[in-house]
């Protein structure tokens, strides 16, 4: 049996940032979203987010990658979502998203940052969070010319 105990804080955006999770619907995409991943052995520690993204803080496990994850989560999500008609307009996600490894001294911090995303984007944008993270972690920014 391996042993494996590797966090991922992975955040993604709605297609074109559009509030498509609004407060009556927010919870069920979620509730779905930790439902299909358990079926799919992805373990999701904390999952929350706002009207315009996702965060969730994963577990990896030893046989499936991180792009893997993305993929699996956002494509049965969007489906489903479309599918059950949650939205009166065809719901995408961005194609983008942020993996970021979490150390074992930061777990829970990540948990309490992940509660309080009502709060926390009452006072900031998920652009303005989005860029924080960009330059926090030094992702370079590759523009197509």
């Amino acid at each position: 049996m391996s042993y494996i105990k590797i966090y991922v804080h992975f955040i993604w955006s709605t297609k074109n940032r559009q509030a498509f999770l609004t407060d009556d619907i927010r919870q069920i995409v979620f509730k779905h979203i930790r439902e299909n991943a358990k079926s799919k052995n992805i373990f999701i520690d904390f999952i929350n987010g706002y009207t315009d993204h996702v965060h969730c803080l994963i577990s990896l496990n030893d046989d499936l990658s991180i792009g893997k994850i993305a993929q699996l989560i956002k494509g049965e999500s969007s489906f489903w979502i479309n599918k059950n008609k949650l939205t009166t307009a065809k719901f995408e996600w961005q194609d983008e998203y942020m993996a970021i490894g979490v150390g074992e001294d930061k777990i829970q911090i990540i948990r309490n940052y992940l509660a309080t995303q009502e709060e926390h984007h009452k006072k900031q944008t998920f652009q303005q969070e989005y860029n924080k993270f960009i330059e926090r972690y030094g992702f370079e920014i590759v523009t197509n010319l």
